[in-house]
Parts: structure tokens; C-alpha cells; sequence
């Protein structure tokens, strides 16, 4: 059985970690390079760094802090934020990064996918999608959740698994920062619909709602932020409750 992943999420803006609600009011959360490490030594499973204002202010991730963040750990690494090429994903793994996140510039170019997919393997690349429930139908947005688009989340979760990502992202808008749970129904219909792991985002408050996002939602995967950076739950005993729980974990 494969266990289920324990990943903390360092939104990072100007060099720092920061946390909001609802992808605004962003306060202070510490130094990205300390924290990864703490998250490492504690039992994270994996890592995601994100760059949340690169593709707004249309510059890259910063590669130095890559860099500096994965010499410190030695699990898995995921980092994104305005990457928009080949070149951009190279630089990266060089600098330490185990797998990419890609969101926009998927949605603009989706064959940047399909050739992300075959150049670094689908193992590489994570599509990372945020979706706002709006009148019953879940619609994708961009550039840090201020964009709407056309899009439907489950139509667009099709195509990106066809396209070769090898795991999505999800973070349900509606629930990130208000620890009131993960969004579970749309979780559940994403696993059913899809062949690729599915990380749940966005909604973490409770010990309960991780155990809730991989029995209701079917989720292979749950990151969350703030429980994690404000010390709300210690990952050592979210693992034990859930695995008393009867959910596969590694300790």
C-alpha cells in the first residue's frame, strides 16, 4: 500500500515565507532555508516552495534560495512559481530541485506540459491548480488566484494528466487559509476521474482534516502552511493519530 504524503508548503514572497486566507492578507511565516530544515528533521514527506508573486511580477523563481534551501533537506523537493520554459525547469533541477510545479503558464501554453513531460520525465513535473467554486462549477484561476478563466477544474485536471503531469496540485480557493477543511467532494471526484496522484490544498485546521482528505477525499497527498509554520500541529503527531486511523504514513 502506498502511505500517504505529510507536505508542508513555503509560499514565498521577497525571500520570505508568508501565509494569507484566501490567497490575501499575507502576514510573515519566517525564513524559508530554517524552516525547510525543521520540516526535513520533523518527518515531512516532501516539500513544496512556491514563488506566489514570480508569474505576477513576471520574473523567474529565485534559483540562489532553491539552491540554499535544498542543500539543507534530503526529501523530496517541489518548487514553482513563473516557470514558463525548458530553461527554466533545467535551471532549477540544477540548483537542487527534485520535481516543478507549473499553473499559468500551463494554462497559456499547454503543450508546455507535453514538452516539460518528455525532456524530465512526467515525475518531474507537478500542474498545480487553483479553483474557486463560483455558481455550482469550479473555475480555475490564475496568477496567484486573481485571474479567472474559462476553465473547469475537472476538464482541465483531464487534459493536464493526458498531456503527461505526473501528479495535481489542488488548492480549493474557497477553503485555503480558513483551517475549515479541504475541499473533500472535489477531491473525491478528481481521484476518481484520474490515474495521477492528487495533492490536496488548501483548508487545513485540524488533524481531522487530514485524516478527512484521504478517506473522503481520496487524496494521495495533503500540503498545508500555516498549522505547520505557526507550530498548530506537529507533524510527528499528525502521523501517529492518522496512522491510528488506519491510514498508511511513514514515521
Amino acid at each position: 500500500m502506498l502511505t500517504k504524503r505529510i507536505i508542508p508548503c513555503l509560499d514565498i514572497k521577497n525571500g520570505r515565507t508568508v501565509k494569507g486566507v484566501n490567497f490575501v492578507d499575507l502576514r510573515d511565516a519566517g525564513d524559508p532555508v530554517e524552516l525547510a530544515k525543521i520540516y526535513a528533521k520533523a518527518g515531512a514527506d516532501e516539500l513544496v516552495f512556491l514563488d506566489i508573486s514570480a508569474t505576477e511580477e513576471r520574473r523567474k523563481t529565485l534559483a540562489d534560495l532553491v539552491f540554499n534551501v535544498a542543500k539543507e533537506v534530503n526529501i523530496p523537493f517541489t518548487v514553482g512559481g513563473g516557470i514558463s520554459s525548458i530553461e527554466d525547469v533545467d535551471i532549477l533541477l540544477q540548483n537542487g530541485a527534485d520535481k516543478v510545479s507549473i499553473n499559468s503558464s500551463a494554462v497559456k501554453n499547454p503543450d508546455l506540459i507535453n514538452e516539460l513531460a518528455q525532456k524530465f520525465g512526467s515525475q518531474c513535473i507537478t500542474v498545480a491548480i487553483d479553483a474557486k467554486m463560483i455558481d455550482d462549477k469550479w473555475i480555475v484561476h490564475l496568477v496567484g488566484g486573481k485571474v479567472p478563466t474559462e476553465l473547469d477544474l475537472f476538464e482541465w485536471a483531464r487534459e493536464v494528466e493526458k498531456r503527461g503531469a505526473g501528479e495535481i496540485l489542488f488548492t480549493s480557493m474557497n477553503n485555503d487559509g480558513t483551517k475549515n477543511g479541504f475541499a473533500n467532494e472535489a477531491l473525491a471526484k478528481l481521484s476518481e476521474e484520474l490515474n495521477i496522484p492528487i495533492i490536496a490544498s488548501g483548508g487545513a485546521g485540524n488533524i481531522q482534516h487530514f485524516s478527512d482528505a484521504f478517506t473522503i477525499g481520496k487524496a494521495d497527498a495533503a500540503l498545508a502552511a500555516s498549522v505547520f509554520h505557526f507550530k498548530e500541529i506537529e507533524i510527528v503527531d499528525l502521523k501517529e493519530e492518522l496512522r491510528k486511523n488506519g491510514i498508511a504514513v511513514r514515521l
